[in-house]
């Protein structure tokens, strides 16, 4: 399997590139507008056919560039189910599968940071988990129908079921670090190692975050599919 983790600066985002060395075939998970080149010469380069750009959830930082991709590409959007963007071509329930070539890509619904979230499950050993769980932390839930006992049991029950040597790979990290494993999470994470659900809840509504920078354009731009709303005049 070819596997790249990229990233973004301004927002912390990272992006990741899957495909399969044999057919060619790949997939790009949470792309940003601002790193569109960047992803498509790197496709250009590896010699790839991109068939799907998928998102872990309707994003509040930053623009996704599947809408763009898209166009130039003729690649599907896929989105998690009963996400706020009509115009994705797939919606990807809970326990489904896309097949990029050989290598599957299995959607684990982890709501909680957002109504609707997929983590992606990448051929059964490494996990792209989004924004609900970060490396030694997790996405907040006061926003976009967000729910801290939802978030607390996606990761415990379902995230945290998946065997220890599982790799962690999330949609975020703005402390330098890039890549974690179940077994550390559920060992060093503060968000949940020391944490019941009622403390975790307790902990979650006094983070007191000032909103993302992009939110009342990046949420609208993005249930669009990275289209931006035309101002009026």
């Amino acid at each position: 399997m070819i596997f790249r983790q990229l990233f973004e600066q301004e927002t912390g985002t990272y992006t990741y590139l899957i495909a399969d060395p044999e057919t060619r075939e790949a997939a790009l998970v949470d792309p940003v507008v601002e790193t569109l080149e960047r992803d498509l010469q790197l496709l250009k380069e590896l010699g790839l056919t991109l068939r799907y750009c998928l998102e872990t959830h309707i994003h509040a930082d930053h623009i996704t560039a599947t809408g763009k991709i898209r166009e130039l590409t003729k690649c599907k959007g896929v989105v998690p189910v009963n996400a706020s963007a009509e115009c994705a071509d797939i919606f990807l329930g809970d326990g489904e599968v896309l097949q990029v070539g050989s290598v599957e890509i299995r959607a684990i619904a982890t709501p909680g940071h957002t109504d609707s979230h997929n983590a992606y499950l990448v051929n059964g050993d490494r996990v792209l988990t989004g924004d609900s769980l970060l490396i030694r932390g997790c996405g907040r839930t006061d926003f976009q129908s967000g729910s801290t006992t939802d978030l607390y049991h996606s990761v415990t029950q379902k995230l945290f079921t998946l065997p220890a040597a599982t790799l962690v790979y999330p949609g975020h990290d703005y402390k330098g670090f890039t890549v974690s494993t179940i077994a550390e999470e559920k060992q060093h994470n503060p968000r949940f190692s020391a944490q019941t659900e009622d403390s975790f809840i307790t902990l979650m509504a006094n983070l007191n975050l000032p909103n993302p920078k992009k939110i009342m354009e990046a949420v609208p731009a993005n249930q669009r599919c990275g289209k931006t709303p035309v101002k009026s005049l």
